[in-house]
Order: C-alpha cells, then sequence, then structure tokens
C-alpha cells in the first residue's frame, strides 16, 4: 500500500515541485487537485490547470513522475455537479470532462469528484438527476479508460444551511447509487465522515470492497462537550461561527483505529493508495505548516502500516 496525500494544502507550489517535495519527504503518491482557477468551493486548488495546460506540459509532468518514482493515484475536482443553478451546473460538468481527458493524457485511471444535489429537490429526486447528469459523463470517461469515483461526505451545509449537500454519504444510497451505474464506479472512501455520521467503517469496507477505488487517509476528533450540548445532529448552518461536536484532523490526532483501517482494506484486496486528504486546523495556514503536517501523517501511517 502507497502512502500519498492531496496537493489542495499546497496550493501556489508548481505541481513538478510538489513532485520533488513528495519524493524527497517519502511520499511515493499525489492525489492531484484539479480545480478551476476562478471557483467557490473551500478547500480546492488548482495544482494544474486544465484549461492552459499544453501537451509539452503533460510530458514534463510524466517525465519528473519517472524521475522521482512518484504515482498520480487520482485527479481531484470535488464540485457540484447537480447544481440547482443549470448554468453553474453545466460549467461544472464541463469541467469535469476537461479533468477527465487531463487524466487520460497523463495516463492516471482515475478522477474524484462529488454528486452534488439540487438542493431544490429531495435526495429521492436527486437520483433520478443523478442518473441522467452521470451516465454520459461516466460513459465518456470509460471511453477515455479513466474512472470515475465520488467521495462519501454529506457536505452538510454547502448550499443551504443544515441540509445534506452530496448524496453519495450512506451504504442505502451508495446501493441505490451503484445499482443504476455499472462497475467502473466507485467510492475515494474516507472513513473520517462515516465515524461522524455513525457508519460502521469496517463494515462498509466488507460490503463495498470491489467499489472502493481510492481510500483517503483523514482522522475525526469527537469533541464529547459539544456533542452533548448538540446532539449528533450538531450545529450546521452557523457559518462559521459555531463550534462543531466533530472536528477533521491529521491521521493519528483523532478517533480511527488506522491499524484495524488499513489491515481491513488489506483483507478485501485493497492495495493501492492511503492518501491524506489534510484539513487539520491545527497544522493549517500556510504551505510550511502543512508540509510539516503532511509529514506528520505519513510518519503515522507508516507506523500503522
Amino acid at each position: 500500500m502507497k502512502i500519498g496525500f492531496l496537493t489542495v494544502p499546497l496550493n501556489g507550489m508548481d505541481v513538478k515541485e510538489i513532485i520533488h517535495w513528495a519524493a524527497e519527504s517519502g511520499f511515493e503518491a499525489i492525489e492531484v487537485a484539479a480545480w478551476p482557477v476562478e471557483n467557490e468551493r473551500d478547500f480546492s486548488a488548482t495544482t494544474v490547470n486544465v484549461d492552459e495546460i499544453s501537451s509539452r506540459d503533460i510530458e514534463e509532468i510524466r517525465n519528473t513522475l519517472a524521475e522521482y518514482g512518484i504515482l498520480i493515484s487520482s485527479l481531484a475536482y470535488y464540485d457540484n455537479n447537480l447544481d440547482a443553478n443549470l448554468d453553474k451546473r453545466k460549467k461544472v460538468n464541463n469541467h469535469l470532462i476537461k479533468v477527465i481527458d487531463l487524466a487520460h493524457n497523463l495516463g492516471v485511471e482515475l478522477v474524484g469528484t462529488f454528486i452534488g444535489r439540487d438542493i431544490t429537490k429531495t435526495v429521492e429526486e436527486n437520483i433520478v438527476e443523478f442518473e441522467k447528469v452521470f451516465k454520459p459523463i461516466i460513459a465518456y470517461a470509460e471511453g477515455r479508460n479513466v474512472k470515475l469515483m465520488i467521495e462519501n461526505c454529506p457536505m452538510m451545509g454547502w448550499q443551504e444551511e443544515e441540509k445534506i449537500g452530496n448524496i453519495f454519504y450512506s451504504p442505502e444510497l451508495w446501493r441505490e447509487i451503484f445499482r443504476i451505474i455499472p462497475d467502473s464506479f466507485g467510492i475515494n472512501f474516507d472513513p473520517s465522515h462515516l465515524y461522524w455520521l455513525g457508519i460502521d467503517i469496517f463494515d462498509a469496507i466488507k460490503e463495498f470492497a470491489p467499489r472502493i477505488f481510492h481510500a483517503h487517509a483523514k482522522d475525526v476528533e469527537i469533541d464529547v462537550n459539544t456533542l452533548y450540548d448538540q446532539s449528533i445532529l450538531g450545529h450546521f448552518g452557523t457559518n462559521g461561527h459555531g463550534k462543531s461536536w466533530w472536528t477533521y484532523r491529521l491521521p493519528g490526532f483523532g478517533t480511527i483505529d488506522w491499524r484495524r483501517f488499513i489491515c481491513e482494506l488489506q483483507k478485501v484486496g485493497y492495495d493501492y493508495v492511503l492518501s491524506i486528504e489534510h484539513e487539520d486546523p491545527i497544522w493549517s495556514g500556510s504551505i510550511e505548516k502543512s508540509q510539516k503536517g503532511l509529514l506528520i501523517g505519513l510518519k503515522n501511517l507508516k507506523n500503522a502500516l
């Protein structure tokens, strides 16, 4: 199993610089952020700009990867592919197609995204929208030898306060969506979201093993006093002014048993990449701090391996 990281916290560094730093630091893979330069997402970055990248740039990236022995595990573009604003939806869908094209040109098999949600419709109605929007995109990806995968984050309050923003957060929904879509569509499996949602991580690994294409390494810290005050419903919709009862942390600083997580993945045959998704507020705020955090995450995962 290789250890890598999502490049978002190193936004501002050139992709070749990141490859060099990753190799020098002991990483084996990177998950490359490919958002547009102008976008409305937090925790986003443009490590590669699909609107401007040239064939020469692509060749240089491939050569740099080969030189330093680094793998691109996935291209990452997590945005709302079912936006209620149809102009915005089209823009997001079109950008996703460009990311798929770049993955094909780089020889990268996986592209990660969100399904998102049309916030004016129910979850059930959004599944109908999902089939309409995603079936042609998935077919396009298949034709480019690329597989799409969805991260299992509920994105609470993303489009509207206290509402789920991404309809791919529970086993019940995964079953329904996978019933619609063929085997070339899977999960970027993030245990941190499952933990605070009360979903057994290890049962989910067993049930959905064939659909786990990629794994995020992100921990979650639980504040039991705030949980007592708020209940599991939490205090969403505070626009940053309230306190959540969970906080995303680097691997080893939260509640997840990483030895068991790795072991259960290995039991079902997963032997690809553990990609650190660094959203830890303690080790954020600058590239230098983020690099230190990533190195701590790497050390803790190596100890678990």
